[in-house]
């Protein structure tokens, strides 16, 4: 490892909260809304978003992931024996209490929860608890990060990712940073968050009319290289092996492969297109299982699909597996969703 003072195990306890808040505007759903094909009306028109019982625009249920990316620098800037280009998303799951709004004031706290070795690459699990500025629960979120250090990355990945990434993000730059670094004070520990009201769900599909088994229509999202870099740059994902063909040939992929996260969210649209009710899913997990090439000149056909896995009569929920193919490959090692439904 470059940095031999640099001991990951000791990150695993430590919190960082945002010093700041970070303020959802009603464009920025749009936009991210666009970026992952996501075209359910709550999304873009406060009239629909009423019909829900809300007075503002609903964010897509992984519009979390901008607020995350910022919110893990923190973290991330210390980790400076490890290169940007060599993350990988193993998984994440996200604990859903109530909708992000436009309007809303977020907060987070991040926490290295475990680190473990395998194979060569360094496992890390993060926890992102989401809080608006009066405390209330938004979302709690877990993410397993796949990092190799630096002592193992070839440095000709290394350069090749310093000179393309995105300026202030490069390993080099991180390091200057964290070496220069004031610490920023952290903001009084305001005690537990509460948990928002309950949400009466208003789904397209009741309950009683839903049979362990049932399928939900299948689904094709036609993705292109643009839309790659276009979600790179939404949700601020650095990670040039989205977008940058020779850093992608260095790690060894066939050509760029789509985010993880931008997978994940054209599968979280295809669900609450077909449930109707962004608010009514309470939790959101997906362990990636591969990946998906995307070529320069050639777009690539998602598709998505899905099942009522089990039903819960007292609290009139379900639990939905999600499954997504590209090219023949699949991309979830698992996915699933619970959702209250009218």
């Amino acid at each position: 490892m470059e940095d031999s003072a640099f001991d990951p195990a000791a990150l695993v306890g430590q919190h960082y909260r945002s010093d700041d808040y970070y303020e959802v505007g009603r464009e920025k759903i749009r936009e991210f809304a666009r970026a992952i094909q996501d075209l359910h009306p709550a999304h873009w028109r406060e009239a629909d978003a009423k019909i829900l019982g809300y007075d503002a625009l609903l964010a897509p249920l992984t519009f979390l992931s901008i607020v995350s990316m910022l919110a893990h620098r923190k973290l991330l800037d210390a980790m400076v024996g490890y290169d940007f280009s060599q993350f990988l998303q193993a998984d994440a799951v996200l604990e859903l209490h109530r909708p992000i709004m436009a309007g809303d004031r977020l907060v987070c706290d991040v926490s290295m929860e475990s680190y473990r070795q395998y194979a060569g690459n360094d496992f890390f699990v993060t926890k992102n608890v989401v809080t608006t500025q009066d405390n209330e629960l938004v979302q709690t979120t877990y993410t397993t990060i796949v990092a190799r250090t630096g002592d193992i990355v070839d440095p000709a990945i290394s350069r090749r990712a310093a000179n393309v990434i995105m300026s202030g993000v490069s390993h080099d730059d991180r390091r200057k940073a964290a070496l220069g670094a004031v610490p920023i004070a952290e903001r009084a520990d305001p005690g537990p968050p509460h948990e928002p009201p309950p949400h009466e769900p208003r789904t397209d599909h009741r309950f009683d009319d839903l049979a362990v088994g049932d399928e939900l229509p299948r689904q094709i999202a036609r993705v292109t290289r643009g839309d790659l870099v276009n979600y790179a740059g939404v949700s601020g994902d650095p990670n040039p092996i989205h977008w940058h063909d020779s850093v992608a040939a260095l790690v060894g992929l066939p050509t760029v492969v789509a985010h993880g996260m931008f997978t994940a969210g054209l599968a979280a649209g295809y669900l609450t297109s077909w449930l109707g009710d962004p608010a009514a899913v309470t939790k959101y997990s997906v362990r990636f299982a591969g990946f998906a090439p995307v070529e320069a000149e050639e777009a690539v056909s998602f598709e998505f699909s899905g099942r009522v896995k089990s039903l819960d009569a007292d609290q009139r929920s379900a639990v939905i597996a999600l499954g997504a193919t590209a090219g023949g490959r699949k991309l979830f090692g698992r996915a699933t969703a619970e959702v209250r439904l009218s």
